[in-house]
């Protein structure tokens, strides 16, 4: 039995011990905008923690829930912890909110290897994605002459019911309003080179985008069964890298893919972008490269090997 606090939002914050079940429903239905309280630690907390923050707060995209994984004995004396952000929240790490029943399970893998000295301290926060708009909040913006041309927003409105992406606004969301949230209510460091954002399929171009758009605040970028092949949009970003990608030196990254369903597609793209990371200098100091045989694109197999690209980015 794990210690969980439930936070409610603006009226009375509510702390008991609780099963991972109960993490929120997996049903986004937004509510008026409402204020984030906070829980303050004056001692370590016994066991690892997961905070729940029901419909947090955004200007710049949709509210949604966010959750907190806090490591055992948090808060250390003189440690600052490394943050890792993570999308699609409901996935990561409780089955009853995932879509196919199976989670990441990303405070066990944490807790495991936190305990076994395999990466630094670090927290874990992710953001729930709102269903409906996650195409359009984790397809880069990039280049924006195309995904600002009357051609994709028709393409747009017609395959996902917006016309624009948002891409820009989430990452605004993540950077600009729960980033300081975190660094302001936590014990974390703010340095890029211990600021991680890791996602799978389309949270691996958004991953990939935040580094680009904020390098000065994403060090460490986890991109798992990248999802490439997006019509049109996917091989315009591809050819964008080699100039909007920082030089090496300054940042890791980690790619990996299965062989089979969804994935099967996959490796053509990624053999061509390790290349121009490569010319940018990338080496195996700062891009790790794995392809799983047999592995799906599902959480079960993004489960299975999720402890790689954590040591790989968090040691």
């Amino acid at each position: 039995m794990k210690t969980t606090f439930f936070i409610s939002i603006l009226t009375t914050i509510a702390l008991f011990l609780s099963c991972k079940n109960n993490s929120p429903t997996n049903v986004f239905e937004p509510t008026a905008k409402q204020t984030v309280q906070m829980t303050r630690f004056d001692t370590a907390i016994q066991n690892d923690t997961i905070l729940y923050y029901n419909d947090f707060k955004s200007n710049f995209v949709d509210n949604r829930n966010v959750e907190i994984w806090l490591p055992e004995g948090y808060p250390q004396k003189g440690i600052k912890y490394q943050v890792l952000y993570m999308h699609d929240g409901q996935n990561v790490f409780n089955k009853e909110t995932a879509y196919t029943g199976v989670a990441w399970e990303m405070d066990q893998k944490m807790d495991s290897l936190t305990t076994a000295q395999a990466i630094q301290p670090t927290i874990v926060v992710t953001a729930w994605n709102t269903n409906k708009k996650r195409f359009s909040e984790y397809m880069p913006q990039l280049p924006g002459e195309l995904t600002e041309s009357a051609f994709a927003k028709a393409e747009l409105k017609k395959n996902t019911g917006y016309d624009k992406l948002y891409s820009d606004d989430y990452l605004k969301f993540l950077t600009n309003e729960l980033r300081p949230f975190v660094n302001e209510n936590f014990q974390t460091s703010t340095k890029p080179e211990d600021t991680a954002i890791m996602g799978s399929s389309m949270g691996g171009l958004i991953s990939l985008y935040a580094m680009i758009k904020y390098p000065e605040v994403y060090g460490k970028i986890g991109c798992v069964s990248t999802h490439w092949p997006v019509p049109l949009l996917g091989e315009a970003f591809i050819k964008e890298l080699p100039t909007s990608v920082p030089q090496a030196g300054s940042h890791k990254i980690y790619f990996d893919h299965g062989t089979k369903t969804l994935d099967y597609n996959y490796e053509p793209y990624q053999l061509r972008v390790n290349d121009m990371f490569k010319d940018l200098g990338y080496t195996e100091e700062d891009l790790l490269y794995k392809k799983f045989e047999g592995h799906i694109h599902n959480e079960k197999d993004w489960q299975r090997r999720a402890a790689i690209p954590l040591v790989f980015l968090l040691k």
